[in-house]
């Protein structure tokens, strides 16, 4: 009998929240921007210089209300890689723009700067990067594109709160907006829910109406109206209170978060670094400087079978991992847009030979080394090294 099952995700549990979500339940606020979102909010643009913040009911609404802020219309082309959630390509065909699915980089499986301007069209109105595995994209190389063909950068930031980049920069702090996931698999997480950072002074007013079903209520609360009415596109883009504290309370164990998921990285990058030297299999090679927030690991296996047999192996001894993302381009709903498999052919390729492995923050308390010991038995029973 196995003497752990290592699932791939499970959710930290701060023992304050318990505290936190009894006083938002008692309270008598607990729809959204009430006390506890306002003190996620104020949390978070102290710590990574945001200007502001709204939570949302989801990374997804964060999408699509970013989407809306910046404008985009139908005929607008989008410019994002295939490599990605379903979330990020809905967010873009919800306004009727078009995504133009870009290739990746293998270090990072992030969208490659150097595909984007080949890209561009007069229909272009947006390049949409994402961050994959917590790792930045290359902002430092996709601002400057989107500045001279005066396009704005969104960047789908689902998983990489508390990341920073390279040049020193948090993650969601470089662009005029950038959407985080909130999800109970994602390191600070509160079963559901998201945020969109706004860092254009000028889009922050929009932005409130937006969040408030298209309404200019936020006036009326600043006491500068008497009465709101509908004045824009919007939703209702609005976290409870509720599951604002108990987002709140893994907010402040973040250094806590970071650090345990840092020692499961830190075992993976050991135990695959000389099937790496051996040419059996890649990681993650994060441009020097980066400062990750230990959200995820991949590996990307040599061939597709040896995925399947590393995955088939680790099952055997209850140690859940999953493949990534099947490419946007090529999926259902790709096809139908008029794209084919064959038109990304590198996404294409490492996608059908990426694995993710099981990280979350117990694990670096408990069953780590137990999942090691038999993953590295996996591993060289496969490669035979």
């Amino acid at each position: 009998m196995n003497k752990y099952r290592i699932p791939f995700n499970k959710p930290f549990h701060v023992p304050q929240a318990e505290e936190y979500v009894l006083d938002a339940l008692r309270s008598d606020g607990q729809c959204g921007n009430h006390k506890w979102c306002k003190k996620c909010a104020d949390l978070l643009k102290d710590k990574f210089g945001f200007k502001e913040v709204f939570l949302v009911p989801s990374g997804t609404d964060a999408l699509e209300m970013g989407c809306i802020l910046a404008g985009l219309k139908p005929g607008d082309e989008v410019i994002l890689p295939s490599y990605t959630f379903s979330s990020t390509g809905n967010a873009v065909v919800m306004q009727g723009a078009k995504p133009v699915f870009c290739e990746i980089n293998p270090d990072t499986m992030n969208i490659d700067p150097d595909q984007i301007e080949s890209l561009i069209t007069p229909r272009t109105r947006m390049i949409l990067p994402i961050d994959y595995a917590g790792i930045p994209c290359d902002l430092e190389r996709i601002n400057p594109i989107a500045e001279k063909y005066g396009l704005t950068v969104f960047v789908d930031a689902a998983q990489s709160l508390n990341s920073k980049d390279a040049q020193g920069y948090w993650s969601g702090a470089r662009t005029p907006i950038a959407a985080f996931s909130c999800h109970e698999t994602k390191n600070f997480g509160c079963g559901e829910g998201g945020l969109l950072s706004v860092n254009n002074p000028d889009w922050i007013l929009q932005a409130n109406f937006i969040q408030e079903k298209g309404t200019d209520r936020r006036l009326v609360l600043d006491g500068v109206k008497s009465k709101y009415g509908w004045v824009t596109k919007g939703s209702s883009f609005l976290l409870s209170d509720i599951l604002a504290a108990m987002l709140y309370a893994q907010f402040e164990a973040m250094d806590e978060i970071t650090a345990l998921r840092g020692k499961v990285v830190d075992a993976y990058s050991t135990l695959f670094e000389p099937f790496v030297q051996k040419g059996c299999v890649k990681v993650p090679r994060p441009p020097a400087g980066t400062i990750l927030n230990n959200h995820a690991f991949f590996v990307i296996f040599d061939s597709p079978k040896n995925r399947q047999a590393f995955l088939a192996g680790l099952k055997e001894w209850d140690i859940s991992a999953y493949i990534g993302y099947v490419p946007l381009h090529s999926s259902t709903m790709g096809l139908s847009l008029g794209y084919k498999a064959e038109d990304l052919p590198l996404t294409e390729n490492l996608a059908a030979r990426v694995v993710r492995l099981p990280l979350y923050a117990d694990l670096g308390r408990e069953g780590l080394s137990y999942m090691i010991d038999r993953m590295g038995y996996v591993m060289s029973k496969l490669y035979s090294c």
